[in-house]
């Protein structure tokens, strides 16, 4: 039997997922992480993107808008500002926010918070890369 450790991923609104898995792979502000059982204790930033969770023979899939990855010997904790299955996103949804941010940034207004309108662009983004991925994996 494969060695496994506990995932947990939780946002400000509820817990998301809590279960074993064989590897996790995480997105950091410094890049992706693969998490595997036993891994030295870390704590790090997200980015928005893909949390994998890859248990037995499949994949679950969950979307971060950023926050803290947690990690001891035997357990992983993803601490998210926002977090959702990506089954669950709504693409029109992720579309019209992206179209939003750039139309703020485009316009240069005095009063417009740019970082903001940055990141809500990263965000829609992340969204959109993680609804492609899930699709690009279906059709496998």
């Amino acid at each position: 039997m494969a060695s496994t450790i506990q995932v947990d991923i939780v946002s400000a609104e509820k817990e998301i997922h809590s279960g074993q898995a064989e590897m996790v792979i995480v997105p950091l502000v410094t890049g992706e992480i693969g998490v595997l059982p036993r891994h030295a204790p870390l704590l790090a930033r997200m980015r928005p993107g893909e949390v994998r969770v890859r248990t037995g023979g499949e994949e679950l899939n969950f979307y971060v808008s950023g926050g803290l990855l947690e990690v001891q010997p035997h357990v992983v904790t993803v601490l998210a500002d926002t977090a959702a299955r990506a089954k669950d996103l709504d693409e029109a949804a992720a579309l019209k926010a992206k179209e939003s941010a750039e139309t703020a940034l485009k316009n240069r207004q005095a009063n417009i918070d740019y970082a903001r309108a940055q990141a809500e662009l990263a965000e829609a983004l992340a969204q959109l890369r993680a609804i492609q991925k899930l699709r690009e994996r279906g059709k496998k």
